[in-house]
């Protein structure tokens, strides 16, 4: 009976010491695919250094991410913690009361983040930080070194200079753009990464000020110089997809990519060998502002329903502390929010550098809080643009008409 009794006391006992640690295996969502093993290697160091913690990862294809994670949230599955959008999206489960309200207290290592990334991830309606944001990303034009240098190609310093250059490298049997349409968020991507010097600062400041709207000749202007460089895609590109559009430049078979500062860890995993450049696409003139357009990313949120909330906090410090923002930085190439990271990568100071001069990537930053959203209007008409069955200047009307149904500056 005394050996029975024992051996039930350890049984109960390795069941008690084991508990905590079956309470603190967590599940984490991304849409980041293509950061996969990146994201196990930080999630490995995290677990090193807090055992009884364990972290699950789950991927999913990044335009269908938000449906796929808010249908789990309201159901009840959803992950311990997630990478959550900005803005606008952020607000949709937000307000749902699906994520964990965070402070300094529960996460210290927010302490000192710079105000505009935490406002992109704080709710307006209660003022309530809800995500550690992790990236600022750089919209603007990576080109091949290699191809440039090849073609005597320097990076061009007006409009005319770019165009002059794409025709080079297209009578040179290179093709000067990899970028397609078919995906329908490259749409709007491709609009801040080539007009935003030409929509200029002014455009902006006015839109903001409630002085100017999307019927702007500076806005619809700027579209008609985008459908002008679309002359300069590959053959089909409205029909060409993201990933196909990501290989051709990757493959040296394109010279320039318009796309982000998110990109160029994807290419260079793609091509070990790519020599890297980016710039700003110039305005009219040369000593017009060049500009890029720049967001926060989105943030790591934790599920205000989880059963294991002191462990996910913990993990979300963690995201929030100077040795991950490093690491962020230096292996995904990208730029932290994180303050006091540096950058080994002199491609990412040359990004840095350029986020001097920028502009918001405004339907991202402004005007995602509403239906129908400024990013599915404009993806919608740019879209129809390149395919000639709309103007700038209709385009820029339908923007304005249909953002006017719930942004009230516009109702004026």
């Amino acid at each position: 009976m005394t050996r029975t009794l024992l051996r039930i006391g350890a049984a109960l006992g390795a069941v008690l010491v084991a508990a905590p640690t079956l309470a603190q295996d967590l599940t984490f969502w991304s849409w980041r695919q293509e950061d996969r093993a990146q994201y196990e290697g930080f999630i490995e160091t995290f677990e090193a250094a807090n055992p009884g913690i364990t972290i699950q990862l789950e991927t999913f294809e990044a335009a269908n991410y938000n449906t796929i994670l808010s249908t789990a949230l309201a159901g009840g599955t959803g992950p311990d913690l997630m990478m959550v959008r900005a803005y606008g999206g952020m607000e949709a489960i937000a307000s749902a009361g699906y994520l964990e309200p965070l402070t300094v207290e529960k996460v210290p290592n927010l302490e000192g983040f710079a105000e505009s990334a935490l406002q992109a991830e704080t709710m307006r309606s209660d003022g309530q930080l809800y995500a550690v944001p992790f990236a600022s990303q750089t919209q603007f034009v990576i080109y091949n070194k290699a191809l440039f240098d090849a073609n005597g190609l320097e990076e061009p310093q007006t409009w005319d200079e770019l165009l002059a250059l794409s025709q080079k490298l297209e009578d040179a049997g290179v093709m000067p753009f990899a970028n397609g349409t078919a995906t329908a968020w490259q749409n709007e991507t491709i609009v801040f990464d080539l007009v935003s010097s030409i929509m200029g600062r002014s455009f902006y400041d006015d839109l903001m000020a409630g002085t100017a709207d999307f019927t702007d000749p500076r806005f619809t202007g700027a579209l008609a110089k985008l459908k002008e460089i679309s002359a300069y895609f590959p053959d089909g590109f409205i029909g060409l997809d993201y990933p196909s559009a990501q290989q051709l430049f990757a493959s040296g078979m394109a010279a320039m990519f318009a796309g982000g500062s998110y990109e160029l860890a994807t290419f260079k995993t793609l091509n070990p060998d790519i020599e890297l450049g980016v710039f700003a696409a110039p305005g009219i003139a040369a000593d017009d502002e060049k500009l890029v357009g720049i967001y926060y990313d989105g943030g790591y949120a934790a599920n205000a329903a989880g059963e294991n909330k002191e462990a996910a906090l913990k993990f979300l410090n963690y995201v929030a502390s100077q040795p991950f923002g490093q690491a962020f930085a230096n292996t995904l190439n990208n730029i932290s929010t994180v303050p006091g990271v540096t950058f080994d990568n002199p491609l990412l100071g040359e990004v840095a550098e350029l986020n001097q001069n920028s502009i918001p990537y405004m339907m991202l930053v402004h005007f995602r809080f509403g239906e129908p959203s400024g990013s599915v209007l404009l993806q919608e008409e740019v879209q129809k643009l390149m395919a000639d069955q709309t103007t700038p200047e209709a385009a820029g009307e339908r923007i304005t008409s249909e953002l006017a149904t719930w942004y009230e500056p516009f109702q004026q």
